[in-house]
């Protein structure tokens, strides 16, 4: 993990935000060697959610990466709202914030399929190896499919360990 992500991550944890880490970077944490240049997570989109999300990253200068202009991230609890998703730069890199994952549901439906793990003391969830492949498989983007492969080979090396404990 890059000290960059590791940072945005630990800033969304030490702000209380509900979230789990799923994508590219969900791979990486079950032992994929892709490369990824974002971090996304499926958050819940609630107003107080959202406003904890703003603060833990309002000095990296967050922009709305999707716009034209880069419009400065400023949520208030009645614009909190209008989005499904957040597509953001800032300063320690890419942060896609979705509220629904494919093949999987919402926040709450991801967070039932995640697995709490431990970085740098913090503690955050990040989808389960079954739930990554099954989410890739419903995207089924040729790079997805690259993924399974990796993912199913780490699955297999997984099980065939547990077999022999």
């Amino acid at each position: 993990m890059t000290d960059d992500f590791v940072n945005l991550l630990e800033r969304l944890v030490n702000e209380g935000v509900e979230f789990v880490i799923v994508g590219g970077f969900a791979g990486i944490v079950h032992g994929c060697t892709y490369l990824t240049q974002d971090i996304d997570i499926c958050c819940d989109f609630t107003s107080a959610n959202l406003l904890a999300l703003q603060k833990a990253i309002s000095d990296l200068d967050p922009v709305h990466r999707m716009t034209p202009k880069k419009l400065k991230l400023k949520l208030t609890e009645e614009t909190c709202s209008q989005f499904k998703n957040l597509y953001l730069d800032t300063d320690k890199g890419q942060l896609d914030c979705l509220g629904f994952v494919d093949g999987l549901g919402d926040y709450k439906q991801v967070k039932q399929v995640s697995e709490l793990i431990e970085v740098e003391d913090k503690k955050m969830r990040v989808l389960s190896l079954d739930a990554l492949i099954k989410t890739k498989r419903a995207m089924n983007r040729p790079r997805d499919r690259q993924a399974i492969s990796q993912l199913e080979a780490i699955k297999k090396l997984k099980n065939e360990g547990a077999s022999r404990d």
